[in-house]
């Protein structure tokens, strides 16, 4: 898998790992971060990310500093910009790692796996990436021939081939605070939630991704035999909030509340992990549910299932693509106000629903 000779690094005191992109991508980088914790149990591992992604990984006990890139840096201007960008470089090399891992595909991560100064460097041979810049940033590189076929948890589990070391634990890991936990009972409290509940988070930043609305509340509807409290979930953004307010409005069960927009991901986070069952678009927060192995119906349209299905075998993936033709996922215009998951029938959502509610203590 490497097209270099396998590399061993001296005894590692000092890992980084770098991987530049959104929420669900960072969550699953964490079996990378739990095995490297397992063969290298002394060593210090830090990260490098966007800073919007920080609390995904804030509270993993294996990792000690994390390093954050602010994507608001460029607004400030060209020379506050510059500024901060030699500050984290500057920190960045005073860590003194042993091997820095890229996950990334961007020449901003491999300039920065170039100037860190590690001895060993490992990344990706991207077909879109060869180059000598490239080459020298890197000292050993992992083939990318395969990733069509894998899961991205597979595909950043491949990086470490180089290394030699064996992958006994592929799970994904998400860690939350006992503050998320007391803010998780406190809000259940005030909205006089005493009983088991169900998590339900309609939205996603893309359109495309969404299932309709009336779908959504006639699902809510048919769930009230279950005696359960549904919990609609969403982010700050107020297309998303608007979003659960009409689903609300088209539903007569009265065992619904809204957390939307109310929620950090860690203390959403905590409340997932206690949740008889999640049922969500393919999200971050369909992730989440996965890593804290909660059990997890996942809707999902015109997205590649093969990367980004829930990394869980407690979990069940409905396909649009069942039910209706769907447009390829690289044909997509992200823009579109079109929600291919609309072809998804209410029955099929319940009764994946009813099997795991009808297992769950």
């Amino acid at each position: 898998m490497s097209i270099r000779h396998a590399v061993t690094p001296a005894p590692v005191k000092r890992i980084l790992l770098i991987k530049l992109r959104h929420h669900g991508d960072m969550l699953l980088t964490t079996p990378v971060i739990n095995t490297l914790r397992a063969h290298y149990p002394d060593c210090e591992i830090d990260v490098l990310l966007y800073k919007e992604t920080e609390a995904i990984l804030r509270y993993h006990p294996a990792i000690s500093v994390i390093h954050a890139i602010d994507r608001t840096w460029k607004k400030q201007g060209i020379r506050y910009q510059l500024k901060q960008e030699l500050a984290l470089l500057k920190n960045i090399r005073a860590r003194h790692f042993d091997l820095v891992i890229n996950l990334a595909d961007q020449w901003r991560s491999a300039a920065i796996t170039l100037l860190s100064g590690a001895p060993v460097r490992i990344g990706f041979n991207y077909q879109k990436r060869q180059s000598f810049f490239w080459r020298k940033a890197h000292t050993s590189l992992v083939s990318t021939e395969n990733h069509g076929v894998l899961h991205t948890v597979e595909q950043n589990l491949s990086i470490l081939a180089p290394l030699n070391i064996g992958i006994t634990d592929r799970r994904a890991s998400m860690h939350y605070s006992p503050d998320d936990e007391s803010s998780r009972q406190r809000l259940l409290t005030e909205r006089a939630v005493t009983g088991g509940y169900i998590v339900i988070q309609p939205t996603s930043r893309w359109t495309y991704k969404c299932w309709d609305d009336a779908k959504m509340a006639q699902l809510i509807d048919a769930l009230q035999p279950q005696g359960l409290t549904v919990i609609l979930t969403a982010g700050p953004d107020k297309k998303e909030c608007d979003m659960i307010t009409h689903i609300q409005s088209l539903c007569h069960n009265p065992q619904v509340i809204s957390l939307a927009g109310e929620l950090t991901l860690t203390q959403l986070a905590a409340l997932i992990d206690h949740a008889r069952l999640f049922i969500g678009v393919d999200s971050a927060p369909m992730h989440m549910a996965a890593a804290l192995d909660t059990p997890c119906v996942a809707l999902f349209g015109p997205t590649k299932l093969q990367h980004w299905r829930p990394w869980s075998d407690n979990s069940t993936v409905i396909w649009a693509g069942d039910f209706a033709e769907i447009p390829r996922p690289d044909a997509i215009d992200t823009r579109t106000r079109q929600r291919y998951l609309d072809a998804i029938p209410v029955d099929r959502v319940l009764d994946a629903a009813r099997r795991y509610l009808s297992t769950a203590p």
